[in-house]
């Protein structure tokens, strides 16, 4: 069981993070922990992995966790063996096999004599048999150091597993493999993740948000219908408040104008009444003091509304409020763009794999290398026409980033021809490289303004991509990867007409749940030719490419 108990975790600057949070996770339960970026999702897991401790409160555990962390290349100096956190135990297994059989060796390794069998399974399972355990981390791909996490789950054999973002950098197969062990396993789980597939696989559903940790009884799709539900009832609150502070405006207006009047007709009467001046003015001051309270009450009926109105408007999901505007291309549908034929790319040093390993999990021998010189066992055929949706797959590895060049004509094939005709592109990769780290967001912006709009202008697009006056000058290079995500999204806008083909290499890597959505709204108003290169298939889905449909499956190729 895991338990928290009124946690809070302040950051070492003294920001709060959150507050007063109680969640139990019983025996066997798989619970997925959602919510937007920076609302602690990940700070929770390391609390419950004990790498944290709370400012305030309490975490219980009666199992000591084994947590998979995120990885973004904080663990390349160190070896295979040290971020499982078994060389210790490797090295005194290894020196009593060879002969020294000190008392500390024995100490250290206890009665773990199968440790190197396991991790020889557990690396053939998630398809890394080659990887070494001395073998330094930042050799290896994005998803290799994932498997390599995910291999330490059979290697420390807990009860209890934490999971932070588990299928980033993983291709179909190895996705597969972990949505397998989700479905079977008996031991308890805590999952964060923006892979909603794999959500669906879970039991509950844990919210972490403004007013604390909210739990729902069902997997993903359910906690999406219940939140659905509470969206429209949240809209229906809003037109209701908008109508309220239209009404009390309107009255607000009406009274002041009927006492306006009535000042005046008093005013008349008592001129014809011949009233000494000192009674006229005190005539006037009640009839002043009157109005201004009256506008009191009025105004802070108002105001009350419209504070009302502003909070539950906070409530409503970005997505909601951001809207692209792009201009339809100007290409008419069905042109051909590119029309690749037979085409192949030859490697100095070709990669031969296993099955269940990518092309790039091993070195080949010589005699591969005679075998196999080009990329693809098969030359690749690929015709692409405006306004199309297609994806592009394959294991890691594979070809697609080189098939992608070959596509915007930066990469000519070995063999084979590309005709390209005459258009536009935008290729937005995983790191988000179409930004520039060094400059401010507004002048990231600015760059953009093809179409010469104003500066307020602009100002009002970062805005509604929420960049608000505190980020203008804030450095592209201190975006999370959503934000920059928002803002080449904002920058596409600006321009003075959207590009004819937008490719997105692994979009979806590095974003939260609300942020996947704000993509998807924003590429689905898109009409121009659009490329994705994905493992989600949920994203591809409601991106409207279906995969294995329209696309190229590169593992065919292989």
């Amino acid at each position: 069981m895991l338990s928290l108990q009124c946690v809070a975790y302040a950051h070492p600057n003294k920001d709060i993070l959150f507050s007063d949070l109680g969640l139990v996770v019983s025996r066997q339960e798989k619970l997925a922990l959602v919510g937007n970026n920076g609302a602690g999702k990940s700070t929770l897991l390391r609390l419950l992995a004990g790498e944290l401790q709370p400012s305030a409160g309490s975490v219980l555990t009666d199992t000591r966790p084994y947590y998979v962390p995120q990885v973004f290349g904080q663990f390349n100096s160190h070896t295979v063996a040290e971020v499982l956190g078994i060389d210790r135990k490797l090295e005194a297994l290894q020196g009593i096999l060879a002969g020294d059989v000190t008392g500390d060796n024995l100490l250290l390794l206890g009665d773990d004599w199968t440790l190197e069998e396991r991790c020889r399974e557990a690396f053939g399972h998630w398809g890394i048999g080659g990887i070494g355990l001395t073998q330094k981390m930042g050799g290896l791909s994005g998803g290799q150091k994932t498997r390599v996490f995910l291999a330490g789950i059979m290697i420390h054999g807990s009860e209890t597993v934490l999971l932070d973002e588990p299928s980033n950098h993983l291709d179909s197969h190895s996705r597969s493999i972990l949505y397998d062990y989700i479905r079977n396993t008996r031991n308890t789980l805590v999952v964060v993740s923006h892979d909603r597939t794999l959500l669906n696989l879970l039991d509950r559903v844990a919210e972490v948000g403004r007013r604390g940790i909210t739990v729902y009884g069902g997997n993903y799709d359910f906690y999406a219908a219940q939140k659905r539900i509470a969206m429209d009832a949240l809209d229906q609150d809003i037109r209701s408040q908008e109508k309220a502070l239209r009404k009390a405006r309107e009255t607000e207006r009406e009274a002041v104008q009927r006492q306006q009047k009535l000042d005046a007709r008093g005013k008349k009467k008592q001129e014809k009444a011949g009233l000494p001046t000192i009674s006229m003015n005190t005539f006037r001051n009640s009839a002043e003091k009157s109005t201004a309270r009256m506008k009191d009450v009025h105004a802070e009926k108002v105001e009350s509304i419209g504070e009302q109105l502003d909070q539950l408007r906070k409530d409503q999901p970005y997505k909601d409020k951001m809207r692209m505007g792009f201009d339809d291309p100007e290409l008419h549908g069905g042109k051909v763009l590119v029309d690749l034929k037979g085409v192949n790319f030859g490697l100095a040093h070709p990669p031969a794999r296993p099955p269940s390993e990518s092309i790039a999990d091993r070195t080949p021998s010589p005699s591969e290398s005679i075998a196999r010189p080009m990329l693809w066992q098969q030359s690749l055929d690929l015709t692409i026409l405006s306004g199309q949706r297609l994806a592009i797959s394959g294991a890691n590895g594979s070809g697609k980033t080189t098939l992608i060049r070959m596509i915007l004509g930066e990469l000519q094939p070995s063999e084979g021809s590309v005709a390209r005709a005459e258009f536009t592109s935008v290729y937005i990769d995983q790191d988000y490289s179409l930004i520039d780290d060094t400059i401010s967001v507004a002048v990231q912006a600015q760059a953009f303004n093809s179409g010469g709009l104003q500066e307020h202008e602009i100002k009002n697009r970062l805005a509604r991509f929420l960049f608000g006056p505190e980020h203008w000058d804030k450095p592209c290079g201190a975006l999370s990867g959503g934000e920059k995500m928002r803002l080449c999204l904002c920058c596409l806008t600006i321009a003075s007409q959207a590009p004819d083909m937008i490719v997105l290499d692994e979009p979806t890597n590095n974003l939260d749940i609300q942020n996947i959505e704000i993509l998807t709204a924003a590429i689905s108003e898109y009409r121009g030719t659009l490329v994705l290169v994905s493992h989600d298939e949920r994203f591809l889905k409601e991106a409207g490419v279906e995969a294995g449909g329209s696309g190229v499956q590169l593992d065919h190729f292989l």
